[in-house]
């Protein structure tokens, strides 16, 4: 091999390397994240709350009158919850504009966790409908849109 060639092999050698290594910081982040989760619901003032509000949004759609209805009688709680947690747009002055993409990411599997609990969830409908709601940019909708693809959700 002649001196170029091994000089580039090694280079791209470490670049690969180096990328794995920010990757795992990355995962490791992530998995931190997961560990601590919505912590703030296993106690008072959130855990009486969601106990008694989380058979009623169940039942209920999405973005509806009704569930919004709900959130506005949660809203003591849900404000503690939303102080407290970082993967939530309200957490932050400025929204998701104040938001890491690790934040993001938490955010979007909260959402689509927060999908399942509903008969008629939608993880794409909630990104629509949380477009007008959290005041994101259509090419925010399209990253998130495409995230979900991109993992089959």
């Amino acid at each position: 091999m002649e001196k170029e060639e091994r000089f580039c092999l090694d280079e791209t050698l470490k670049h690969i390397n180096r990328v794995r290594h920010y990757l795992a910081d990355v995962i490791g982040k992530l998995f931190e994240r997961g560990t601590w989760h919505d912590k703030s619901k296993l106690e008072d003032p959130e855990f009486r709350g969601f106990v008694e509000y989380t058979p009623k949004l169940r039942d209920t759609t999405y973005g509806s009158d009704e569930y919004k209805k709900y959130l506005e009688e949660m809203k003591t709680f849900l404000d503690h919850h939303y102080e407290n947690n970082d993967h939530h747009p309200e957490y932050y002055p400025c929204g998701m504009m104040d938001m890491s993409l690790v934040s993001l990411i938490e955010m979007l599997a909260d959402w689509k966790s927060a999908s399942e609990r509903h008969e008629d969830g939608d993880i794409r409908k909630s990104i629509e409908k949380n477009q007008s709601r959290f005041g994101y940019s259509d090419e925010v909708k399209c990253i998130l849109m495409n995230t979900v693809s991109e993992m089959g959700w």
